[in-house]
């Protein structure tokens, strides 16, 4: 999660709530001890007042903190953890990708290749542990060779569309009903990690009641004939680390396939992301921001 300062100085936390009942879902899946969820939000408050000072005062930036959890039996062995220390690195981050000048909403490129999977079902792939991240660095730099600032994984033989890179992944698009639809993966598939932004997103959405939110798997050739149709309006990314990023075209099959995100305004990836920007930093009053004083 991050901490972020607001205009009267106060330092205001997004959702955390949210963050710390998936890290505790986390710790349940790895075996690590429980543990008491209101109480870490209350020592988290009183290390951020510490490090109140490390908080950018800027709207591009805030600061950075990971809450990390191990095992520390005073063993070598493959068994469930009777000891674990649970502790918080933080750190000040400006924008997650490189920007130009002060833009800071700028499109990225992704390499969609069927051959590098991130998750698969019955896997640990919805869950935040350090072992969904390692393997997919290697990935990353293949993408990177090729151009493309992140990877979309795609899973199985239908090519589903999971998450790109680090972020859940949206389509902004008119369906084949003709209905103008917001698609995100489901969390049922064991795939997806749930994020606070993804959840943020569609509450937002749902609540403005302007279109239809969905949660299904959508596949790529769906998507390429979506395409192909003129119907794809805007496809972004989300995250704590990018918040929304806007994705304006793929490499498939070493074919470079142009996406209207930018083109068509980037309406929706705007609204969002000046939404939750003002609610984070406190432009907007609203129960997601809580103050590390309250």
């Amino acid at each position: 999660m991050k901490a972020y300062k607001t205009s009267d100085g106060d330092v205001r936390l997004f959702r955390p709530d949210l963050n710390i009942q998936r890290m505790q879902r986390t710790a349940n899946m790895l075996t690590l001890p429980e543990f008491d969820g209101d109480e870490f939000l209350v020592l988290l408050k009183h290390l951020l007042k510490l490090d109140a000072s490390w908080v950018p005062d800027s709207n591009s930036a805030s600061l950075y903190i990971r809450p990390t959890y191990i095992s520390t039996d005073p063993v070598i062995g493959v068994r469930p953890p009777t000891e674990a220390r649970l502790f918080v690195i933080t750190g000040p981050v400006g924008p997650y990708y490189e920007q130009k000048g002060t833009d800071l909403f700028k499109a990225v490129k992704l390499m969609a290749d069927p051959a590098y999977v991130r998750a698969w079902e019955g896997g640990i792939g919805a869950y935040k542990a350090g072992g969904n991240y390692a393997p997919t660095l290697k990935v990353q730099q293949v993408a990177a060779s090729r151009g493309c600032q992140q990877v979309l994984w795609l899973y199985g033989d239908d090519l589903q569309m999971t998450e790109a890179g680090t972020m859940n992944f949206f389509v902004f698009w008119t369906n084949e009903q003709g209905e103008t639809e917001l698609i995100t993966a489901p969390l049922d598939s064991g795939l997806i990690l749930p994020g606070v932004t993804r959840q943020s997103v569609l509450d937002l959405t749902r609540e403005w009641g302007e279109f239809k939110v969905t949660e299904r798997m959508v596949t790529m050739p769906e998507f390429l004939r979506a395409i192909e149709s003129d119907r794809v309006i805007e496809v972004f990314g989300c995250g704590t680390a990018c918040m929304i990023a806007p994705i304006d075209s793929m490499l498939f099959e070493n074919k470079d396939i142009p996406i209207p995100t930018m083109s068509s305004g980037a309406v929706l990836s705007q609204r969002l992301f000046t939404t939750l920007s003002d609610i984070q930093v406190g432009k907007t009053e609203h129960p997601w921001s809580v103050s590390i004083y309250s």
